[in-house]
């Protein structure tokens, strides 16, 4: 920037004046020293041993400082500040002695700062509104010293002419991000409401689902039950009649009792599926669980003549699970795999980690089964045994669910098939589906 010339005399006035500017402000030191001591004393907020009650900002008074912050954040508190920062630097450089160059300049590159930020805030709209505004102000102090000094006119005509045009610019890019924010918030609102709408659909494709599968189950309940009622029908007619020998009476009882039996298991079977209960969690120790497991079915395979054989580590982590859900499930899978192992085969319960999730494998040496039942497996009431409900498998899947798990079986690759029940580690609850 080019500075305006002056003479030495100009020079010894403008020392003398900035000397007495000088005194005259040590002179008030004191006097604003003192005053703003008492000010600090009246203003600053009382403490915890002086007021009352410790919790003076209630809820009314947070809500007035809201209320104030947000009147603070509106475009026109914005709009007037900016304003008043042109009228303040305009008077400024107006009452400021055109021989104080130092001061002049700053004065001139201040207007940097309400046409950015008209820009910033306003885009390039709100930084020609700045700009025009700024001139109308400066004109007044322009024309006066174009005469006197020219050069410091100039310097403030150019400087002017070049800060609305920064401002401008900064208009014009603050008004592109504000579009592509636009855009990215509508397309984030059409995201939103087309998940919202997406959530809805599959919810109601859920509902459908569980009833769908209530009707289903209902119905093979009714198939189920039909054949142990037939047979009860039966057996008590001929109790009825009288005429049975005591061997025919000796076995209508039993058929009242194995039938009775029968229904009793499938009803809780049915319950166990349709309303499970939620699991208790709690830490337990995953080869004590395995071997209570064998041990429990240990006379099963006795009887079976099938050999039942643990291959599990030294040592595995804890696993966070319902211990009886667990039995239960690991049971069910341990007793199917011995009825399908023939008489001198193997079944083999394998347990081990892999990263967080635990695997409990049961091989058996049984026949398998096609890639059609595999693919039902774990429907409800879906089985291949002739006195089974098809339930068993059903309530293992639910129940495995339920700690987060999964339950898979295949065929091996010589005879029988492999389940495997994989948990993790630290229980992640899943949503229980209902019916």
């Amino acid at each position: 920037m080019s500075s305006v010339p002056f003479e030495a005399k100009d020079a010894g006035f403008l020392m003398v004046a900035i000397r007495e500017e000088m005194e005259i402000e040590l002179h008030l030191l004191p006097s604003m020293h003192s005053w703003f001591s008492a000010t600090v004393t009246m203003t600053r907020p009382p403490s915890l041993m002086e007021q009352e009650h410790p919790t003076a900002w209630d809820n009314k008074e947070m809500g007035l400082v809201r209320a104030s912050l947000r009147f603070l954040r509106t475009p026109q508190v914005k709009a007037t500040a900016i304003a008043l920062l042109i009228v303040l630097l305009a008077l400024t450089t107006w009452f400021t002695s055109p021989r104080a160059v130092a001061l002049h300049n700053v004065l001139h590159h201040l207007n940097f700062l309400p046409f950015m930020m008209a820009g910033m805030l306003f885009g390039w709209r709100g930084a020609v509104k700045a700009f025009a505004f700024g001139i109308l102000m400066q004109s007044p102090i322009i024309a006066r010293h174009w005469s006197h000094w020219p050069m410091d006119a100039q310097d403030q005509l150019l400087e002017l002419t070049i800060f609305g045009s920064a401002g401008i610019i900064a208009g014009l890019l603050a008004d592109r991000e504000r579009v592509q924010r636009l855009k990215v918030e509508s397309t984030k609102r059409e995201l939103e409401g087309v998940y919202t709408e997406l959530r809805e659909n599959v919810e109601k494709m859920k509902r459908t689902e569980r009833l769908s599968a209530a009707g289903q189950l209902s119905a093979s309940l009714a198939h189920e039950i039909r054949n142990p009622l037939a047979s009860i029908s039966g057996a008590a007619g001929i109790l009825k009649r009288g005429n049975a020998s005591q061997e025919n009476k000796q076995e209508c009882l039993g058929i009242l009792e194995k039938e009775s039996q029968r229904l009793n298991k499938l009803l809780t079977n049915f319950l166990d599926f349709a309303r499970p209960r939620l699991p208790r969690f709690q830490k337990v120790d995953a080869i004590s669980l395995v071997k209570s497991v064998t041990v429990l079915a240990k006379h099963a395979a006795i009887r079976q003549q099938v050999e039942i054989v643990d291959e599990l580590p030294d040592n595995l982590p804890l696993v966070n699970c319902d211990a009886e859900q667990m039995k239960q499930v690991l049971l069910n899978i341990v007793l199917n795999a011995i009825q399908a192992s023939p008489g001198g085969g193997r079944v083999v319960v394998r347990a081990f980690k892999i990263g967080t999730i635990l695997c409990i494998d049961v091989s058996d040496e049984g026949s398998g089964m096609s890639p059609q039942d595999l693919d039902r497996m774990f429907e409800p009431f879906f089985t291949t045994k002739e006195s089974g409900t098809g339930l068993g498998l059903a309530v293992a899947a639910n129940i495995v669910e339920q700690h987060g798990g999964t339950l898979r079986a295949a065929n091996n690759a010589g005879r029988g098939m492999t389940f495997c029940v994989e948990l993790p580690l630290e229980h992640t609850q899943k949503a229980v589906a209902t019916l």
